[in-house]
């Protein structure tokens, strides 16, 4: 069941449909969605496997109910939505197994304040869930829009200029991990210091940084890596703050890539990282496995020895000025670290789930001093690759 999704407005990118209510009832057999709008939205619906998810696209829209209210219960076990870019939204419905819409319509409400989607799902058997994902149509405009003609640039790069790419982790649909005491959201804080680090690092002659992402939008992993590679940065600095079962680990790490996970943690984190597409209700395209060797032969050979040595330097600028964790060095298979060309390092700045981090990770002046290291980092890295003719 598809319902027909036109190209959003001018008019409705600049004023966004407002969610101001949502509920959910059900049981494992049937659930219901009711989800009230302050007009009268456009809607699509699509149905991908791997495992199944009902993705519901919007014109740009703000959510404005409470969470709880849209919590996953019955036929589903995981609800996201947000923002996908200027233009459109998105919500995931992750299911228990293979399920449809029975129904899926807008309806004037009675009281005459707007309309509500309401979204009825039951339970398929697997064939016939596989049938609704072969057969439906599916051209996913955004992604396409973003990887070529929206692509950030750098401001007035010179030639011979250091450019690198400073990447928020998460955003849009994708909130990534919630602070355990203030419930920030992690897309916030990694915007907020990759702000901090881009502006710190413009202020140094002869480097350039740019943002992968300039506001709470979503970006595919692959679009991460595209957006470097395109802007021909020399490096790419990606920045997270997690969460942890053991609350009570706390400090920074850098993780570089690898195609066998350091320890158990760094296999863990790498996991929870690379289903970001998956969160935002993105296809998955599996890629041959020869590709993917290949892929991580050239980071290998091209780039590794460049990527730990960032990470070396990192660790250096921190060290009796930033607490970091036992062995703050570790890799694992991270998709968006996989620029055969580009040296990459992730940065857990610190975990949101540990009190003390969250503090610091909402401090102003400790994203100020914390820019003011990893720019020192960058400086101490770039000086070494010249000095080897790099």
């Amino acid at each position: 069941m598809t319902a027909s999704l036109l190209p959003a407005s001018s008019v409705e990118a600049r004023d966004p449909l407002l969610a101001y209510g949502a509920r959910i009832v059900g049981d494992d057999a049937r659930t219901r969605i009711v989800i009230d709008f302050d007009r009268e939205p456009r809607f699509s619906v699509h149905y991908i496997a791997n495992p199944e998810r009902i993705v519901v696209d919007l014109p740009a829209t703000a959510f404005g109910f409470p969470a709880k209210d849209l919590a996953a219960r019955g036929l589903f076990k995981d609800i996201r939505y947000g923002k996908m870019d200027e233009e459109s939204a998105r919500i995931v419905l992750t299911t228990a197994g293979p399920v449809k819409l029975a129904l899926a319509k807008v309806q004037a409400d009675e009281t005459g304040n707007g309309h509500r989607l309401v979204l009825d799902a039951e339970m398929i058997d697997k064939k016939a869930f596989a049938e609704l994902v072969k057969t439906q149509s599916w051209s996913d405009r955004t992604e396409a829009a973003q990887t070529t003609s929206a692509i950030p640039a750098p401001q007035k790069a010179a030639p011979g200029d250091f450019v690198i790419a400073v990447d928020a982790g998460h955003g849009g649909i994708d909130t990534g991990a919630i602070g355990v005491d203030t419930k920030t959201e992690e897309k916030q804080v990694t915007l907020a210091f990759a702000k901090a680090f881009t502006e710190r690092l413009n202020k140094e002659p002869g480097i350039k940084a740019f943002l992968t992402r300039e506001d709470d939008e979503f970006l595919s992993l692959s679009q991460r890596v595209l957006i470097a590679r395109q802007n021909h940065a020399g490096l790419f600095i990606s920045l997270h703050a997690d969460t942890l079962k053991q609350k009570d680990i706390r400090g920074a790490t850098v993780y570089t890539i690898s195609d066998k996970a350091s320890d158990k943690l760094a296999a863990d984190l790498a996991e929870r990282e690379n289903l970001s597409d998956q969160i935002a209700g993105k296809e998955t395209v599996a890629e041959p496995p020869e590709v993917a060797d290949i892929l991580l032969d050239l980071t290998r050979r091209e780039t590794q020895a460049f990527s730990i040595s960032l990470a070396e330097s990192v660790l250096n600028s921190f060290k009796d000025q930033v607490g970091t964790i036992n062995n703050p060095h570790r890799h694992a298979g991270f998709r968006v670290l996989q620029a055969p060309d580009v040296p990459s390092i992730l940065l857990e700045i610190g975990f949101l789930s540990n009190a003390e981090d969250e503090k610091l990770l909402l401090d102003e002046g400790w994203r100020g001093k914390i820019a003011g290291l990893l720019t020192d980092a960058v400086k101490r890295y770039r000086a070494a690759v010249m000095a080897n003719g790099g």
